[in-house]
């Protein structure tokens, strides 16, 4: 190694101590015990001390390092600035949560052996600490891959059903053909050198056609690993496939690592963007939001619909990445510093606020067996612990304050508001619509959640079965309970999380994109003239009306009002078919946007003795884009293998002319 920086060799060894806790998996594969009160604790352990070396790096100088690892004259460079450092404290934060829960949720049965699956986590844990503080394209893709290898075997643990395997096969195919093109994406950016260090590709003078192509490379290899559309279609397949733990780190951490693939490529190695490519990832930031949140809407599937709703919040993410390159292009860099703000600020509350969602769903499963919307209900009786923490889970993804999930909705919105003119007529336009795009996914994103938490939690139990449902452990729920802490929690002090921001900022964009963050309870990222938010405030007016509600029903009506139950419409028997259901709740999506969706439909007939009605909602992506791309590969494979036949003259005659074609080249 070439010197010993602290935080870096720090770093380093937890991401190797996550890989070796793996490895201690190995001494007793089959304990469930062994599994649950050591390997998971200790991974918890790690990530709580990844963040604490995180959030000291954020505030230091870059420190490098070189390792004696790798190809010859390839040696593995690592390197922590502040960028890898904010990803790095958002994996460890997360991951110690995910990891707790994970001690209690994991039981025999679950598909692999328990010490197994802990070596698969474990490494896929370590394996995304790596992918962060990799400096050059070699050690950058061995983690890449060693990552995308360790998630496919988490999402195929149940590996015995078909259904899972097919959902595995199509992840991994799709998180191949992306890692194709981030190696070609590298190899444009070396500019014809053999030096394959993130730092020669820094000083790089690539030509503006050369830098677009790696630019469109980088979105297309880690926008299929994010989930962009039209690369999403593994995300709904592969989320209910794997264990909740594991889609909770797929869908709260490792699409992080793609957004700071992007970042890292469009903000530091071609760090002169020009402004189309701000405006195209605008865009398709943009369309992927307002189509998650469509499809989640129209969902009958739990994890389904959390899959298509990381769609959503990805889409918002990497239209403030847009955004932020627009701004950088014309130089305006208190634009440019804001947006980033707010999409660093949503990558970490999404981690969050996710991650808390899918460990939820992962305890209703256990407890009821159940992952249709169609079966649940009435849980909160059942499952007081879940519910209440699922909810501050529910009321974050829907932007509501004083959570986290509004605070950087809030400030990308203003990023949109306060644009001033851009000397581009398509960027003015573009902006506006782009405002107008935001506010409309939002508002769908708060009626999916009523959907998601309502028919869940609320009402009466569905199924005679949901009756012998039982609560979380308390593993499970310290889990829990950390993940929902850092919902309230990053929503109540956002000038603290803009301050580490703000290093970021000024690693990336310069000084003068310095985010104005000062006192510690308001937010005025512009002006205190323009706008300003105080959740401290919010959260103040929410608990005074929820005390003089309970003042007034207990004190000032106690004995006064006559209990009864409320009016059923003149018909006193009613069922628990009688309630809102998911189907219900997606009818009016369903209707308005019926262009969007392939649907299948199941009518009764009149004179069916139980009649039912199903409604099958698919995309069109698949049929439209991925059969017809799979049946031309299929015939083209077929046309080649006419060229097998089999016998040693027809071999000897394509040697034959493959030598003539060569000689006339050469003459």
């Amino acid at each position: 190694m070439s010197g010993h920086p602290p935080l870096l060799t720090g770093a380093l060894a937890l991401a190797c101590g996550w890989i070796g806790i793996g490895l201690l998996g190995l001494l007793r594969p089959h304990s469930v015990r062994y599994a649950g009160r050591v390997l998971f604790p200790l991974g918890a352990l790690a990530g709580l001390a990844l963040a604490a070396i995180a959030i000291v790096a954020i505030w230091q100088p870059v420190q490098s390092l070189v390792l004696p690892l790798g190809l010859p004259d390839l040696p593995i460079h690592l390197r922590l600035d502040p960028l890898s450092a904010f990803f790095l404290l958002l994996l460890g934060t997360v991951s110690a949560g995910v990891s707790l829960f994970s001690a209690g949720y994991f039981r025999e049965g679950e598909g692999a052996a328990p010490g197994l699956l802990g070596l698969q986590y474990h490494v896929f844990l370590g394996s995304m600490a790596l992918v962060l503080l990799a400096d050059d394209a070699y050690g950058f893709m061995v983690a890449w891959e060693t990552m995308a290898l360790s998630s496919y075997f988490l999402v195929t643990t149940q590996h015995r059903i078909p259904e899972i395997r097919r959902a595995g096969f199509l992840y991994l195919l799709l998180a191949h053909l992306g890692a194709i093109s981030i190696l070609l994406c590298y190899g444009v950016l070396q500019g014809g050198s053999w030096q394959f260090t993130f730092d020669a590709m820094r000083h790089a003078q690539l030509a503006p056609a050369w830098a677009s192509a790696a630019f469109g490379l980088a979105v297309l290899g880690f926008g299929a690993k994010a989930g962009l559309v039209p690369l999403h279609v593994w995300l709904p397949e592969a989320h209910p496939a794997a264990p909740s733990p594991v889609s909770a780190l797929m869908s709260g951490v490792m699409l992080k690592t793609a957004i700071y693939g992007l970042l890292r490529v469009s903000l530091d190695l071609l760090h002169q963007p020009q402004w189309w490519w701000g405006a195209a990832v605008l865009a398709l930031g943009l369309f992927s939001a307002l189509f998650g949140v469509v499809f989640a809407a129209v969902q009958t599937d739990m994890k389904r619909l959390l899959a298509y709703s990381s769609i959503e919040n990805i889409g918002i993410v990497c239209a403030g990445i847009g955004l932020t390159l627009l701004f950088h292009a014309f130089h305006m860099p208190a634009l440019a510093g804001l947006s980033l703000a707010a999409t660093l600020y949503h990558c970490l509350n999404h981690a969050f606020f996710k991650s808390l969602l899918f460990l939820a769903t992962g305890s209703v499963l256990h407890a009821t067996h159940e992952r249709s919307l169609g079966k649940l209900g009435g849980l909160i009786r059942r499952m007081p612990w879940v519910a209440w923490l699922a909810l501050i889970g529910t009321l974050a993804i829907a932007g509501l304050p004083p959570l986290n999930g509004f605070v950087s909705e809030w400030l990308l919105l203003q990023s949109f508001l306060f644009t001033p003119e851009i000397p581009q007529p398509f960027a003015n336009m573009l902006v506006p619509l782009g405002a107008a795009a935001l506010a409309h996914t939002a508002a769908v994103a708060g009626y999916v959640m009523v959907n998601f938490y309502g028919v869940i939690f609320l009402g009466q139990l569905r199924e005679p079965q949901l009756a012998q449902a039982q609560d979380c452990g308390w593993l499970e729920r310290i889990g829990l309970s950390w993940l929902a802490a850092g919902c309230v929690a990053l929503g109540l002090v956002p000038v603290l999380v803009l301050r580490l921001l703000n290093q970021v900022n000024a690693h990336l964009l310069g000084d003068a994109a310095l985010v104005h963050a000062d006192g510690i309870w308001v937010l005025a990222p512009v002006s205190p003239q323009r706008a300003s938010y105080v959740p401290v405030v919010f959260l103040l007016g929410a608990a005074l009306v929820v005390v003089l509600a309970v003042w007034i029903t207990k004190g000032v009506y106690h004995g006064r009002v006559r209990l009864s139950a409320p009016w059923d419409c003149g018909y006193p028997l009613q069922t628990p078919r009688m309630q809102d259901s998911a189907e219900g709740f997606g009818y009016p999506v369903r209707h308005i946007f019926e262009p969007f969706f392939r649907m299948k439909r199941e009518l009764p007939s009149p004179f069916d003795a139980a009649p039912r009605y199903r409604v099958v909602v698919e995309d069109w992506t698949w049929y439209g884009l991925y059969l017809p791309v799979a049946g031309a590969v299929l015939k083209l494979a077929a046309l080649v293998g006419l060229l097998q036949r089999g016998r040693i003259a027809v071999y000897l005659l394509y040697s034959f002319l493959t030598l003539v074609v060569l000689l006339v080249i050469v003459l």
